[in-house]
């Protein structure tokens, strides 16, 4: 969600396999406020190759910081209680989904198991980034609104699906913003900002289903329009956050 899969261009010298656009939010955010960007961002993350196992060959992401940081951004957790892969599965055949391995993904008890551990999963993440980049201001960025309302037809999703995808969606935004406050980080609300403009809305954020092209942004995930929205939703909030101890 914060590599940017499908954005073009790619970002120079990143891995094939990381999604990593030049025009993420990541890029956006550092290009606005004039920061240099060490960007790790890597399609697929979990809490776990952010903190301690390689993706594809590459370090933990958390290694790449040293303390020198003003400023870290973190949107990650989806991958953990399989959000993205849900409604990839929602969409499929009905026949295909019969296969034990997709229906695994559709099956909302093993969802709330995952809810379950993600937020401490979270706080890991929190405290860790805290402790190794202990100048910066560490911001978790929730993710952008994928689905519509409720009563809003997201085909080929079923209204059960959607229903179990709008479910996961509130579950993994509550966790995240309860484990920025409990590591004393901030919360960017992207997927509040964003409700009006999910992927089967007329001004999308985000891409609905459909087959994955390295033409164009991945099947739910943002598109350019959402990840520039994200970038100014951060912006605004570090000038918020500045404006606010001014008059402290």
């Amino acid at each position: 969600m914060a590599a940017g899969p499908g954005i073009r261009p790619g970002a120079a010298g990143a891995p094939f396999a990381a999604g990593r656009s030049a025009r993420n939010y990541p890029h956006l955010v550092a290009a606005s406020l004039g920061l240099a960007l060490v960007d790790v961002t890597y399609s697929g993350a979990t809490t776990a190759n952010l903190l301690a196992e390689r993706q594809c060959g590459a370090r933990p992401q958390i290694d790449a910081l040293d303390g020198s940081e003003s400023l870290v951004t973190i949107t990650v957790g989806g991958n953990d209680v399989g959000y993205v892969q849900l409604l990839t599965a929602a969409s499929l055949p009905r026949v295909a989904q019969m296969l034990p391995m997709i229906a695994a993904l559709i099956d909302r008890r093993a969802r709330d198991q995952a809810l379950a551990q993600v937020e401490e999963s979270l706080k890991t993440v929190g405290e860790a980034v805290r402790a190794r980049a202990p100048r910066a201001r560490v911001l978790f960025v929730d993710y952008l609104s994928l689905l519509p309302p409720a009563g809003v037809r997201a085909a080929p999703l079923s209204d059960d699906d959607a229903e179990l995808g709008r479910y996961v969606a509130a579950g993994l935004e509550k966790r995240t913003a309860a484990a920025a406050v409990a590591t004393g980080c901030v919360v960017v609300r992207a997927a509040e900002a964003s409700r009006e403009h999910h992927a089967f809305s007329a001004d999308p954020w985000t891409v609905g289903a459909g087959w994955p092209l390295p033409w164009r942004p991945m099947p739910f995930h943002p598109n350019a329009a959402g990840m520039a929205a994200v970038a100014n939703l951060v912006v605004a909030k570090l000038n918020d956050e500045q404006a606010a101890q001014g008059r402290s």
